[in-house]
């Protein structure tokens, strides 16, 4: 039986046996003895996105009272939730998104705890996903950027909408309507400063 350890667009944690292109945590979040999600969705404010291999390391998954593994099905999907590059595993990825979040924000010598504390003000309002208002048409939106209309959640690659599935994402028919915006506004920024969420194949 799968895991509750994969994790959705609007930052929902789901069963299911597939994967995806990421891993990443928010804490601890698991008890290692059922390997089954406690009640609280998040421990820590830096929620992060991580390789799935490093170094060679293994890791036995929700096995041990550490970080709780969660995985994405790509970078975008990551960041709709909430997430950024981490400064560990994905060093060059999390300076180049902290360059873009910096241009794009109009700030300098950013931290990633203060990074952390503006996301987690943007993905949380009341303990639930933060939805935000479109800050421009979507045709407009940058590539990577994640919209949600009606319980589906669609992905903007060069101005067009792809819907969001777990095993990937697929063409859709005619125009989505209206939309509110999943990825955070501040990521949205730096997305249009230049960074570039590594996507599922199944996007192109």
């Amino acid at each position: 039986m799968p895991l509750q350890n994969r994790v959705t667009p609007t930052g929902d944690i789901i069963a299911t046996p597939h994967r995806g292109l990421f891993t990443g945590n928010r804490g601890i979040i698991h008890d290692p003895a059922t390997k089954t999600l406690l009640r609280k969705r998040w421990s820590s404010p830096a929620w992060i996105t991580c390789v799935c291999e490093f170094r060679g390391w293994r890791r036995p998954v929700m096995g041990r009272r550490s970080w709780t593994e969660l995985f994405f099905l790509d970078e975008a999907t990551a960041f709709a939730a909430g997430h950024r590059p981490c400064f560990f595993c994905r060093r060059d990825e999390a300076n180049r998104f902290r360059a873009a979040w910096e241009k794009g924000n109009g700030v300098s010598n950013i931290r990633a705890r203060e990074m952390d504390s503006l996301l987690h003000r943007e993905r949380l309002e009341r303990g639930k996903k933060r939805l935000h208002a479109l800050p421009m048409p979507v045709a407009q939106l940058p590539d990577g950027a994640m919209v949600h209309r009606d319980e589906e959640s669609f992905l903007i690659v060069r101005g067009r909408a792809l819907q969001w599935s777990m095993t990937g994402y697929r063409k859709v028919e005619g125009a989505i309507g209206d939309v509110i915006l999943l990825t955070p506004p501040s990521t949205l920024r730096a997305f249009n400063a230049g960074y570039r969420p590594v996507l599922h194949p199944s996007a192109s």
